[in-house]
């Protein structure tokens, strides 16, 4: 039992009303992220690792490296403190020397060690992005070549900041003035 009905070229057509209609669902949403999800579940061996934990902490080294080489805010509230303690422990009349080393050199050195100290996490830091492919995936060594340089970079960065830090601490590197 058909009907004729005219499409848009004025042509007659007959269409059969008892065909199935394939385009409706039979009532499971079928969604296309199927497959994406069937491709994420734990345990699927073709899935590689991204590299972004790798890429994330080379750039965190990085950036602890250069943060030991121009200072923190870290470094700078606690020289300020040092500062103001050695102002409040110093007596009126305490000798030049010990006035400039209470209130000037034991900010000097803390400076140093939270430099010493930043740089430090930075060596750290880029020597664990440099040796993870070591203990990964055995055959995998995937990522993408950058993370090597800027891991590089903040190794670089951190031994510098670290050298940096003991010279100022041992006063090697602009140390107090003599005071006569």
């Amino acid at each position: 039992m058909g009907t004729r009905t005219a499409d848009e070229t004025g042509a007659d057509t007959e269409r059969d009303e008892t065909a199935v209609d394939t385009t409706e669902s039979d009532g499971a949403d079928v969604t296309e992220t199927e497959p994406e999800a069937a491709q994420d579940a734990p345990g699927t061996e073709d899935r590689a690792p991204s590299g972004v934990g790798q890429g994330a902490a080379a750039v965190v080294s990085a950036a602890l490296g250069l943060v030991s080489l121009t200072g923190s805010w870290l470094g700078t509230v606690a020289a300020a403190r040092e500062t103001l303690v050695g102002q409040l422990e110093t007596a009126a009349d305490a000798g030049v020397a010990t006035q400039v080393k209470e209130i000037y050199g034991d900010a000097w050195h803390t400076s140093a060690l939270w430099g010493g100290l930043f740089a430090l996490t930075a060596l750290i830091v880029g020597v664990v992005v440099l040796v993870r492919p070591a203990f990964g995936t055995p055959g995998r060594t995937d990522r993408a070549p950058w993370i090597k340089s800027v891991a590089w970079a903040g190794v670089s960065l951190g031994v510098v900041g670290l050298l940096l830090a003991v010279l100022k601490y041992t006063d090697v590197l602009l140390g107090l003035p003599a005071t006569g």
